[in-house]
Order: C-alpha cells, then structure tokens, then sequence
C-alpha cells in the first residue's frame, strides 16, 4: 500500500493543449479537461465522423448519456499515460508535478484528496479525480448505492470503477449533473422538514384524516347497488391514502420514481370531503361490481371442482396429460383474504401466491386451462421438426424470424413461431388439435389449422403453406 500522505498531497498537471483543432485527442483516450467555463472535468474523447482539424468535433464521453461537446472544452490533457507508484511509495513527497514544468507552462494543482479508508464518500453524482491502487490516474462519476457503498461511473456503456480499486479522491468541478442532484436533494429535504407538521383543510377532512372513514362512507353508497362490495374489493384499485405534500395534507397516491423518491399524485377532482367519496364511489365501482361472489364463485369455494373442470376440458385434446404430471405446475386454492374469498395461484416449489382478480369463474378455468396446456406440452417429446421456408414476411411491423412445425411422441403436433424487430422478439407455440386431423382432404386441414395459426396474425397464409409438398407430407397427408 502507498506510504504517502493523501491528505498533503498535491498533483501538478502540466502542458495542456489549447481544443483549437491544431492538436486532436485521441479516439478512446481518457482526458482531464478544463472547460471554458473554468470547471474542470474528465472524459474519453469519442469524435464524430465528420471531426477534422478544420472542423473540430465531438465529445468527451463519461459514462452513457453523460458527455461533454467539444464547443465547451478550452484545454486538455491526457490522463491514461501515467503511473506514478514509485512517487507514492515515498512517505516524503508531498508534491508530484507530471511532466517538468517548463517556463511560462500552464499547469493545474489539486490538492486535498480523500479516502475511503477514512470512511470519506464523494456526493451523489459527484464527478472525482482519482488516484488508481495501480498507480494510474482516472476520474469517474461517484453513483450512491447506500451512504457507504457506491461506484464511479467512468466511461462509455457504464464502465465502473470500484471503490477496492481507488487510493484517494478528489472531487472535480460541479456539473449540471451534479447540481441538479443536489438541487433535487434540498428540495427533498426541504420537503421532509415541510412534512413535519402539514396543515388540514377542515373542508375537505371533514370526517377526520383516518383515510378508512372515507372507504366506509363510499362503501355504504356502493352496498345499495352492490350488496357484495367491501373495503377489500374497494382497494383492489390502486388505493387512497391522505398524505403529507408540500407541507399540507390531501387525498393522494404514492409511488416511487426511478430513483425510489416519494411521488405523490394528488387528487385534484373536488375540494371537499363529500367530492371526494363520490369520487372513490365512481373510482372503485369496475372493480366491486366485477366482484359478485355468486358469478365469482359460481362453482363453490371448492377448488378442486374447478381444476376437475380444467383438466377434463384440456384432457380431450392433450390426451396424454395426466394428474400426476400436473404435480409439478401451478396450485391453485380459493382462500379468504381481508374477510373476501380469492382465486390463489402459486408455484409448485415455493409458498409465494398471487391474487387471481376474475370476476368470474369461468375466466379462473381458462387460466388454470392454459397452465395445463402448457403442463402437458412440457411433458411431451419432440421426435422431428420441419422449418417451413418463407421469404421476407412482415407482421404489422414485426419480422417473420422462424416457423417450425414439430411431431410430438404422441404423434400429435405443435407450431413454434418467432418474429421480431430491431430491438425486441418473441415466440408462440401452438397445439395443432387432433380435431385438424379429422380432416379428409389436406386443403380441409389447412381450413382448419389456420383457425389456430391464422395467417394474418402469424405470417403465412393458406396460399403460402399449400404449396410445400414436404410440410403436407409431413402432417401425415
């Protein structure tokens, strides 16, 4: 570990070049920069393909979407060339001028560095200067994960340096990054401290701040139309609370931003209580009347008699399936959550469920219908395939990528198809029902297979798939 002392130290930059194009930066080389505002920072120089030294340009990138442009540096100085171990292996040096300074040289000193081993941290978006473990100079972005762990963004596509590799550091020149970070911090502070006690409006809390006194008021008014509803199924909806903003109180719901902040959006639709219980009445009423435990539930709180229903309705295609098979999918139960019966659906190995929010017990079945399919599908062998041929294929903007028939060990078959676009895609498989093949002529069979792989939705038509002679021979026509 170096002997030298961080907290006396002073680094001496010498021999800038003026940005003026007689003297360009290197492609992907790392520069201290001072900017012509007098700030000083740090980048990789990325120029554009257009940069000449008659027309200088480009940025000096520090970290994805954070850059400087050219237009703003008035000096730089290359910072990836040096190792200065044997300077801080010297308990005695106090001073390190990089390169000997000549007469009439412009040069930059930084001094009083930091150390984390002092358990000194930068700020949040804090851009430093830093003395590397290997004896190298860089700089990066200081990115706050807890007040005492973080890393320095350092270059393009979130380069990172970590703290185990950093010696000392230095803060460099704000930025606007970095002010409206901390602009951002004092008005959260300033917030915090307004929050502390928030004025009431007694006109629109008139029945108090317990925001479950205005859900029962809403709930006597939904009951005359809805005898089922409840508080429970009220609350489905993204709920209400009252809450501090700004110093008062109001009627809100929170969230988090991208930075887990506290973001509250206020209700603004009425100024007095009453306004706001016909508000949650109008709000919550999709939801409640969606909640009628006689459509719901028309089958009982038996689940069993729903799975038995599943898995006869998917047994007479997927002939194979069987109950032990579906051991190991998906559970299901029917349980009372906050005083209202639920549909639960949960792995096989782990005790985490979801809420299943059917409004009737029709749609629970088809769920549960689907998670079979799937079950029994899992639990068949592929034995052959066929890449059915096709040309440039657009379907409503994505782009046909592959369409594979596959026979199953049963001798039954399925259809993978795959599109995408330029940044995302997918694949659907699909269940060529036994039905298809009752078929008596192969035209009839396609009549019947687009009905589950249609043309307009999945890329190749009728007119494309008659043609092959292969894939009717491979359908067993």
């Amino acid at each position: 570990m170096f002997t030298c002392d961080y907290k006396t130290l002073t680094i001496s930059f010498n021999n800038f070049f003026e940005a003026n194009g007689d003297n360009l930066p290197e492609y992907g080389t790392f520069y201290l920069l001072e900017l012509k505002n007098g700030r000083y920072t740090a980048g990789e120089w990325c120029p554009h393909n257009n940069c000449s030294k008659t027309n200088p340009t480009g940025s000096f990138v520090r970290g994805t979407g954070d850059s400087v442009d050219w237009s703003e540096v008035a000096k730089w100085h290359r910072l990836s060339r040096y190792d200065i171990t044997e300077c801080l292996e010297d308990e005695n040096i106090g001073f390190i001028n990089m390169i000997p300074e000549e007469e009439s040289t412009y040069h930059v000193d930084f001094e009083g560095f930091n150390s984390f081993s002092d358990k000194d941290y930068p700020k949040n978006e804090q851009y430093c200067l830093l003395l590397l473990n290997d004896g190298s100079i860089s700089a990066g972005r200081w990115d706050k994960f807890s007040e005492t762990d973080g890393t320095f963004i350092h270059a393009p596509a979130l380069c990172c340096i970590d703290p185990d590799e950093v010696w000392a550091w230095k803060a460099l020149s704000p930025d606007d990054i970095f002010e409206r970070e901390e602009a951002e911090e004092k008005e959260r502070l300033r917030e915090e401290e307004l929050n502390k006690k928030p004025t009431k409006s007694k006109k629109l809390f008139k029945y108090g701040t317990d925001i479950n006194v205005y859900y029962e008021k809403a709930l006597e008014k939904l009951k005359e139309e809805y005898p089922w509803a409840s508080i429970a199924q009220m609350k489905k909806c993204t709920p209400w609370e009252i809450t501090p903003v700004h110093g008062r109180l109001v009627f809100g719901q929170t969230r988090s931003g991208w930075k887990n902040e506290r973001i509250v959006d206020e209700w603004e639709e009425g100024s007095t209580s009453d306004e706001f219980i016909d508000y949650l009445c109008e709000y919550t009423k999709t939801t409640v009347a969606n909640s009628n435990p006689e459509e719901k539930f028309k089958f009982g709180t038996d689940i069993k008699v729903y799975t038995d229903k599943a898995y006869k309705k998917v047994k007479k295609n997927y002939h194979w399936l069987t109950k032990e098979m579906l051991k190991k999918a998906w559970k299901y139960d029917i349980r009372q959550i906050d005083g209202d019966y639920e549909f639960i659906r949960q792995s096989s190995d782990s005790d985490t469920f979801y809420i299943e929010n059917f409004s009737t017990a029709e749609d629970f079945i088809k769920c549960i219908e689907y998670d079979y399919e799937n079950c029994a599908l899992s639990n068949n062998d592929v034995i052959s395939s066929y890449d059915v041929p096709f040309g440039h294929v657009d379907i409503h903007g994505w782009y046909l990528e592959q369409y594979r028939v596959y026979k199953l060990a049963t001798g039954d078959y399925k259809v993978s198809v795959t599109a995408g676009n330029r940044s995302t895609g997918g694949s659907r498989d699909f269940f060529i029902t036994p039905d298809c093949f009752k078929a008596k002529t192969y035209d009839e069979f396609l009549d019947r297979y687009q009905k589950i792989v249609p043309g307009n939705s999945f890329g190749l038509y009728k007119s494309d798939l008659l043609p092959d002679e292969k894939l009717k021979k491979f359908f067993g026509y």
